[in-house]
């Protein structure tokens, strides 16, 4: 299956694997630091919605 039209989450995802995987990232140290990503473009998103403020 190629992935030439899947959508850029998808893209991206297989990438952020690829390159995890490549490095031997330990499965605990890669899921902390996915949430610390998610968390931070949670708030970027929140704060794209309000203009930043809260």
């Amino acid at each position: 299956m190629s992935l030439d039209n899947a959508p850029d989450e998808v893209k991206l995802a297989v990438d952020l694997i690829m390159l995890l995987e490549t490095h031997n990232i330990p499965v605990e140290t890669a899921l902390g630091a996915l949430e610390i990503v998610r968390q931070d473009f949670l708030r970027k998103q929140q704060e794209a919605t309000t203009g930043g403020v809260e």
